[in-house]
């Protein structure tokens, strides 16, 4: 019997399918955090403020399929723009795979479980704020720079079975 290669390995993000295009993502939520960019040099900086539709605990979108009625500039991520996003966190599965590197061991596609995400501690479970509790003008008090981070900060490997 051979082993089959996963399709993140196998294929780039151009030829992936739409279902497995949608597995890639971990679920970390942090795409889905407001950012700021500096007019002057275009340096992006990511705040712990959350998208209004995204849940701060599951940290998945609300409202997915119906999320551009509700959030106009919500960025798509399509294999045209992945290499672009320079601000992708370094532990995006799509960024990954555009780079040609594996998904981590927490990653669901691996684990098989969409919880180790956060159990790794690289999602924004339970560090964020809704942007409906703050006023636009405060937005830069919230800068934070763990979503650039949270590949040094993670748990290295699985925890073990007890």
């Amino acid at each position: 019997m051979t082993d089959e290669i996963p399709f993140w390995k196998s294929k780039t993000l151009a030829e992936m399918s739409p279902s497995e295009w949608e597995s890639l993502c971990d679920g970390c939520g942090l795409c889905c955090l407001n950012k700021l960019e500096e007019w002057d040099s275009g340096d992006v900086y990511f705040t712990s403020i959350r998208c209004k539709l995204m849940d701060g605990e599951s940290c998945r979108c609300t409202s997915y399929p119906n999320r551009w009625d509700f959030v106009p500039d919500c960025v798509q991520l399509t294999p045209e723009k992945v290499p672009e996003l320079e601000w992708l966190p370094p532990t995006c599965a799509y960024r990954l795979v555009n780079e040609g590197r594996d998904l981590y061991w927490w990653h669901p596609l691996i684990s098989g479980d969409p919880e180790t995400v956060h159990i790794a501690g690289v999602s924004a479970q339970g560090r964020t704020v809704s942007e409906n509790d703050v006023d636009l003008d405060d937005f830069e008090d919230y800068v934070v720079d763990w979503p650039l981070t949270v590949e040094d900060d993670m748990m290295p490997n699985p925890p073990a079975k007890p």
